[in-house]
């Protein structure tokens, strides 16, 4: 039986020796690679965190003292040392093991953080609440280099600064990178110690000294770490965290158990808030991972354990694709579009752009309040920002899109990736709440587009404004056929027309093609339609609620939350015309979905064309009377 396989929680740990513990970490990373090239995730960031998860778990005695991961993702080897190993093969699957921590998998799971730079403020309130209460716990914050761009950690940082006796242990994960390497003053603060060869030749000069010593002891550990903190000083002179005040200890090899433990207890015996920094490798351990220049395999989709090649074929062109051919061709036409980006260069699609235009883009790391703020500014000065981000993030920043870009009557491009339902990454990260935040946005204009060409199509359109926000939203994964449309009515998209409809269907974004699917499934069984796709959804289209006059039910189909949504917008734009067509809404209903594929998710809500076509058909049939609902559809 393996190390691995007698883990059944952190205790199991305690008797091993420093041989085994090394063995233990080549079986986690062995298991981590096998599993995750099959299931998809974020590989890289745990396979850097192997050593230092399970001197975590030999220190610390979870769960009583919380151990919480900024950013979430970096958990899977606290996952499998709390004995979930087993469970791995259904990562991120439906019903699976969630890619996150998760309170309904384990209690030693304290915070289901997936968003960054949140741990500290979690960790400080915990902390603080275990004090009051007068209970004997440490609380532990991993927290990634790329977050500390984030403002809410320094926010955090600042409060713990500033007491003494906190019992909370930062542990700074530095490996230079985010998704990408990490960028800023921080990454530049750090950068000394990560990469002067002085400091690594007379470290392992130390090492080999400490090594050679026949009883190491505690003496010549002491020594080891008193030397390194003096060359901290000489080589990074700008003693980013001491200088808030705090106790500093490192930089630790992340990948070396027996140091890592021994920081920590340090730490832990201190009796106040220390921030332990320790340098890791993402990828640790798989060499396809190491060399992968784009990201380290921060997250993969179904890979060849051994090559780390892809496994997926062809499916066609993503969203994401789409979108960074469109914005390089309008940055070409227009010298004043920049590009902005919270650390995600490549997962938005702004890379093409930046080969091209260097100059033009701006990444500001994991800060997307500043991100927003910053292109006000941009704007203000005369330029048009492109803001690339998930759906899911935009929520981060939704005050600064109310005051400082709407407030202000400032023309900045939003453009929201992974909206809608995303799937496997779970409540977090899908895109369900952009619709509902951003309608409250007074004069912003918000396209949903439904293909390739209504996507090109939107951008040149969006950034032609130059007096209010303009926001495109679309979802995670490969485009769809091209749904040309029959006939336009005022700006919209007529997708398919029957004589004497009696159903209006309207879809938006790439629920504009459940929607012709509902529309040829009513025609079916004699119910005549007409399908719309209003192009620009925000504001709604005067048009669209003359037509909705013109029938006897509406149908609104999204794939954002319903309350407050798309749908809802029409609603009271349809009432406040003195229009009493009733009106059905489908969408997301307001819950925090787990993670399944998209197409899975989207049918537990209700948003097949079956369901839908179901709901028209009985609907029509009560109002004629006429036995129809025993119609069964195919």
């Amino acid at each position: 039986m393996s190390h691995l396989d007698r883990i059944r929680g952190p205790k199991d740990l305690g008797d091993l020796s420093p041989r085994e513990l090394a063995e233990l970490a080549a079986e986690i990373r062995a298991s981590l690679i096998t599993n995750v090239s099959a299931t998809g995730g974020h590989l890289g960031p745990n396979l850097g965190v192997v050593e230092l998860t399970i001197a975590l778990h030999r220190v610390f005695d979870s769960p009583t003292d919380p151990i919480i991961f900024d950013v979430g993702h970096q958990a899977y080897v606290h996952k499998m040392l709390t004995g979930r190993t087993g469970q791995l093969p259904t990562l991120r699957q439906r019903g699976g093991l969630s890619g996150y921590p998760s309170r309904a998998e384990s209690e030693h799971d304290w915070v289901e953080n997936s968003h960054a730079s949140t741990a500290l403020s979690w960790a400080e309130g915990l902390a603080k609440g275990f004090r009051l209460q007068g209970v004997d716990r440490t609380v532990v914050a991993v927290v990634g280099d790329g977050a500390l761009t984030g403002g809410m950690t320094w926010e955090a940082m600042n409060n713990i600064s500033a007491d003494d006796d906190l019992p909370l242990i930062i542990v700074a994960n530095d490996n230079g990178r985010s998704y990408t390497p990490t960028v800023g003053g921080v990454a530049r603060a750090l950068s000394p110690v990560r990469t002067d060869r002085r400091y690594e030749d007379v470290l392992d000069l130390l090492r080999r000294s400490v090594s050679s010593t026949p009883v190491i002891g505690k003496a010549a550990y002491e020594w080891l770490h008193g030397v390194k903190a003096g060359l901290k000083d000489v080589l990074n002179p700008q003693g980013l965290f001491a200088d808030l005040g705090m106790k500093y200890v490192g930089p630790i090899d992340g990948h070396d158990i027996e140091a890592v433990e021994y920081a920590l207890t340090q730490a832990k015996g201190y009796g106040g808030p220390v921030i332990v920094h320790v340098r890791t490798q993402k990828g640790h351990g798989f060499t396809a991972a190491v060399n992968h220049e784009e990201d380290q395999f921060h997250a993969v989709g179904q890979i060849d354990p051994v090559t780390g090649k892809s496994k997926a074929t062809s499916g066609g062109t993503s969203w994401t694709s789409v979108f960074a051919d469109a914005l390089l061709h309008e940055g070409k036409q227009h010298p004043g579009l920049v590009a902005v980006t919270a650390a995600m260069m490549y997962p938005t699609g702004l890379h093409k752009f930046h080969q091209t235009f260097p100059e033009r883009t701006f990444d500001v790391g994991i800060a997307e309040q500043h991100a927003v703020t910053s292109a006000a500014g941009l704007a203000a000065s005369g330029m048009h920002p492109v803001v690339a981000i998930y759906s899911t993030f935009v929520n981060r920043a939704f005050d600064q899109v109310l005051m400082d870009v709407a407030l202000h009557k400032q023309g900045v491009t939003f453009v929201l990736d992974r909206a809608g339902i995303t799937g496997p990454d779970g409540p977090s990260h899908h895109g369900m709440w952009d619709l509902s935040l951003l309608g409250l946005v007074p004069g912003l204009q918000l396209w949903a587009p439904r293909d390739a060409t209504r996507l090109t199509e939107a951008l040149a359109a969006a950034v032609q404004v130059s007096d209010a926000p303009t926001v495109l939203r679309f979802p995670k994964g490969t485009v769809g056929e091209e749904l040309p449309a029959v006939a336009t009515r005022k700006g919209m998209d007529v997708l398919a027309a029957a004589a004497e409809p009696r159903v209006l269907v309207v879809g938006y974004g790439p629920m504009a093609a459940v929607a012709l699917q509902v529309g040829e499934q009513l025609d079916a069984q004699g119910i005549s339609t007409t399908v719309i796709d209003p192009v620009r959804a925000l504001p709604v289209n005067p048009e669209l609620v003359e037509v909705a006059a013109e029938h006897e039910l509406v149908i609104s189909i999204e794939d954002g939350g319903e309350v407050g949504g798309l749908g809802a917008r029409l609603a009271q734009e349809m009432r406040a015309a003195g229009v009493s067509v009733p009106l059905r809404e489908f969408g997301v209903p307001q819950a925090f979905h787990d993670h399944a594929s998209r197409d899975e998710v989207l049918a537990e809500c209700g948003l097949s064309a079956q369901q839908i076509a179901r709901y028209a058909v009985e609907t029509v049939s009560r109002s004629d009377h006429a036995g129809v609902a025993e119609v069964t559809l195919p």
